[in-house]
């Protein structure tokens, strides 16, 4: 099986929570972890390129992950991201990497953060890691056991889900 790469950016997948303050912030990734409790087999390269909200990322930092994508020697890319933008980010990932382009690179993140014990993280990572192992070269998010192209989907504000969007 071909190697993995697996970007981490932040967002809610990695949020910890701040006893002394209330308050959600970033220190370490999980994801080491996540792999570890998942039994995950495997071979996957973790790089850190931001721990930060996606309502706080800009142009620039999606230029990062569109720039560690494209020189990644891996063709399989999971990129861990917060899933208030990540819409934006497939759709810039798209853009720049084309299914010619021969790379199949697969978002994900959680709605409720991994530390808090009922988070969706560990099953969207599984899933997302399975995903980019079989589908074709392009730009997918995969979220709730579902995925969906970058140039077909919104996340639901309302009912917090992603779902189709557009015509097939």
């Amino acid at each position: 099986m071909d190697p993995l790469r697996l970007f981490v950016t932040g967002g809610t997948f990695d949020k910890q929570y701040n006893e002394l303050t209330g308050a959600l912030a970033f220190k370490e990734s999980h994801l080491v972890e996540m792999l570890r409790l998942g039994r995950c087999r495997l071979d996957v390269s973790i790089q850190t390129l931001m721990m930060i909200d996606s309502l706080d990322m800009t142009d620039a930092d999606r230029a990062l992950i569109v720039s560690a994508c494209q020189q990644a020697a891996e063709s399989r890319i999971v990129v861990t991201h917060g899933t208030d933008t990540m819409v934006d980010t497939a759709r810039a990932l798209g853009a720049a990497l084309p299914p010619g382009s021969g790379k199949t690179i697969v978002l994900t993140g959680a709605m409720v953060p991994y530390a808090f014990g009922s988070s969706d993280g560990l099953f969207n990572l599984g899933s997302a890691l399975s995903f980019a192992q079989v589908l074709p070269a392009g730009v997918y998010i995969a979220m709730n056991g579902r995925y969906f192209s970058s140039e077909r989907v919104r996340k639901n504000r309302e009912t917090g889900v992603f779902e189709p969007d557009g015509e097939p």
